[in-house]
């Protein structure tokens, strides 16, 4: 009897378990969803936009402010110097952040990073030995060769098993760092340099005709992996060709900063202003048409700076407003001054003009239905 009620007992809560599925060897699994080129694309440009933020918000933030302060107060040539380091670690932040997007490890991230150094050409080798670091190097090859970094790291990194540790890090750095030292570098380098002589071309041009592509053309390329101030340091742009490029940029940064202020907080709709505007450079590259009221702004910006004269020089031309860089050097320049009635229209050209056309050009567009303010939306923030 004991046996019976210990075999009834058994039965009953064996009845009680939950049945476990059969696995049936003809169903179909879904497969994990697969990074097309377009997300990998937006993801190395989302990682270029946050480490520009990073690494030149400081000097653009504190640059010309500290070189006005240093002759009074020496001590302080020691944060200009940290503050210009900052910003040439930008190609080593860049392949840190890139890893970031796609959620690789510390290993990987790190190997990214190195890989992006190498490629970006920030380090050039030095005659007498070792290597010296100079400005940023190219940004467009520093996210091109990070790109490179992350497919191998992503593909190959996990079949090396527990051996990624020790073989990661050399594949990564032979094969993405060599390709973009020997093999993309030169070619960005040389396309950089037709980019420039294809600009070069318009400043021959009749100054509002001038003005008007010189502002057009540097407002997408400062939205755009492209270096402005390479650019126009390579072309020796000077004159009111580099003062009407610098007036594009400052369309540029007013232009997402007024399209996007419904969509992000304050601070990061003011940052393309006070910092830089490539970091809606995901937002344009990804959606072509959101360049449109940027497009229409700069090209009347960019003409009545012509018909004014507002002249600049190689390293102005791509700054924008943010340290106030532009304006400065528009005031300093020959036939100007710092005289009440030029600091108005210094204002004027580089403050209430773009802040206008900015504001009229995003209305329109938007009751066109052409963009919206979501469109413009920081997706780090």
């Amino acid at each position: 009897m004991k046996d019976d009620a210990i075999m009834t007992t058994a039965a009953t809560n064996a009845a009680k378990e939950p049945q476990q599925p059969v696995a049936n060897p003809d169903a179909t699994t879904t497969p994990p969803s697969r990074e097309t080129v377009g997300s990998f694309i937006m993801k190395v440009l989302n990682g270029i936009s946050i480490a520009v933020v990073v690494a030149l918000v400081p000097q653009a933030l504190l640059g010309e402010l500290l070189k006005a302060l240093v002759p009074h107060f020496p001590s302080l040539q020691t944060f200009l110097g940290l503050i210009a380091l900052s910003a040439t670690m930008l190609p080593a932040i860049i392949g840190f952040l890139v890893g970031m997007q796609f959620k690789l490890n510390p290993i990987q991230n790190a190997t990214v990073a190195v890989a992006s150094v190498l490629g970006s050409g920030v380090a050039q080798v030095d005659p007498n030995g070792g290597f010296h670091l100079q400005g940023t190097g190219l940004v467009i090859n520093a996210g091109l060769t990070a790109g490179i970094g992350v497919l191998i790291a992503k593909y190959i990194g996990p079949k090396l098993g527990q051996y990624m540790v020790l073989f990661l890090p050399m594949i990564v750095v032979v094969v993405a760092g060599g390709i973009g030292w020997m093999v993309t570098y030169p070619a960005v380098k040389v396309f950089s340099v037709w980019l420039g002589e294809v600009i070069v071309g318009a400043t021959n041009l009749q100054p509002i005709l001038m003005g008007t592509i010189m502002a057009v053309v540097f407002a997408f390329l400062i939205l755009s992996p492209i270096s402005t101030v390479g650019i126009a340091t390579a072309i020796f742009l000077s004159g009111i060709a580099s003062g009407t490029a610098n007036l594009g940029c400052v369309c540029a940064a007013f232009g997402v900063c007024v399209a996007g202020w419904r969509a992000n907080p304050v601070a990061a709709s003011l940052l393309p202003v006070i910092g830089s505007p490539k970091v809606h450079m995901a937002n344009i590259m990804g959606r072509p048409l959101n360049f449109l009221p940027i497009l229409c702004s700069s090209a009347i910006v960019g003409a009545v700076g012509g018909w004014l004269g507002i002249a600049g020089t190689p390293i102005s031309a791509g700054f924008g407003i943010s340290g106030l860089v532009g304006p400065v050097t528009a005031l300093n320049a020959e036939g100007w001054g710092w005289s009440f009635g030029n600091i108005l229209i210094i204002i004027g050209i580089f403050v209430v003009l773009p802040l206008l056309c900015s504001i009229v050009f995003v209305r329109l567009f938007q009751r066109a239905g052409l963009i919206r303010p979501d469109h413009y939306r920081l997706s780090f923030i």
